[in-house]
């Protein structure tokens, strides 16, 4: 099947997001859906209202970068979402996810460190884990089908637990950092089939979803509820493998007073 919907979700929510009177827009007519009409999108944008249509529609169009550019200044896009659309503008459907494989060296090498760490795939299936991440999350606990990291941080007690207060901001910039990945596999079956059930399972899940937030990955630092019912804070970074672009190693590192100084 033809067409581009990713793309035209992701520019029909960043539309209707924004406020047309802080933009200097609201005129007289009444609104009935909030944000902008698409004719003022395109008119921010320079470029005819029907060509912006077919984007939205996902409709099989060619875009510039300069094109993409200007809608992503019409529309207020950030770093991030900017770097998105320019992505969604070349997007085409790939072959059928097939679940990834962790080469041997780099499974024994996840095992022998010391501080929990672990390997996901582009689906976020958890492929690889050492002693101490599963002490801390419990990863062979879980079957294979929910040893996920959006299922565990969306559907699992012990999650919320894990984060305490800091569930729901975690939560949230987890669905907003996987809304990117998606995007770029949006029909395929599997990632389908995950967010299906995920927005089955979780209300919270499917709100934040449907906002199309996205975000880049970045290390910083979490405050996780350890089995002993203590604070503490870890610091983490993730690292694609050489081996597989679709493979992240996932690292932490317990924070002790007075080490890096403040963490971010």
């Amino acid at each position: 099947m033809g067409g581009n919907k990713p793309l035209g979700d992701f520019l029909r929510s960043r539309r209707h997001r924004l406020d047309p009177v802080v933009l200097g827009l609201a005129g007289t007519r009444r609104r009935r859906t909030p944000g902008l009409r698409r004719e003022e999108v395109a008119d921010r944008a320079g470029i005819s209202s029907e060509w912006y249509v077919k984007l939205e529609q996902g409709r099989q169009v060619s875009a510039s970068a300069a094109t993409m550019a200007a809608l992503a200044r019409a529309l207020v896009l950030d770093a991030t979402e900017t770097a998105h659309l320019h992505k969604l503008a070349t997007w085409s459907s790939a072959g059928a996810f097939a679940r990834e494989t962790v080469p041997e060296i780099v499974a024994t090498i996840v095992r022998s460190l010391p501080e929990p760490a672990y390997v996901t795939g582009l689906r976020w299936d958890v492929l690889a884990w050492n002693a101490a991440a599963d002490e801390l999350f419990g990863f062979t606990s879980m079957s294979e089908g929910e040893r996920n990291i959006l299922r565990y941080m969306l559907t699992t007690s012990h999650a919320r637990a894990l984060f305490g207060n800091d569930w729901a901001r975690e939560a949230e910039r987890m669905v907003a950092l996987f809304r990117a990945t998606y995007d770029q596999r949006a029909g395929d079956p599997a990632f389908e089939e995950l967010v299906s059930a995920l927005s089955a399972a979780s209300d919270t899940f499917h709100g934040w979803w449907c906002s199309h937030r996205v975000t880049s990955s970045s290390a910083g630092s979490k405050t996780l509820h350890t089995t002993d019912r203590k604070e503490a804070m870890y610091l983490y970074a993730s690292f694609q493998a050489n081996d597989d672009p679709a493979l992240k190693l996932a690292l932490y590192t317990r924070r002790h007073a007075g080490r890096l100084g403040t963490p971010s």
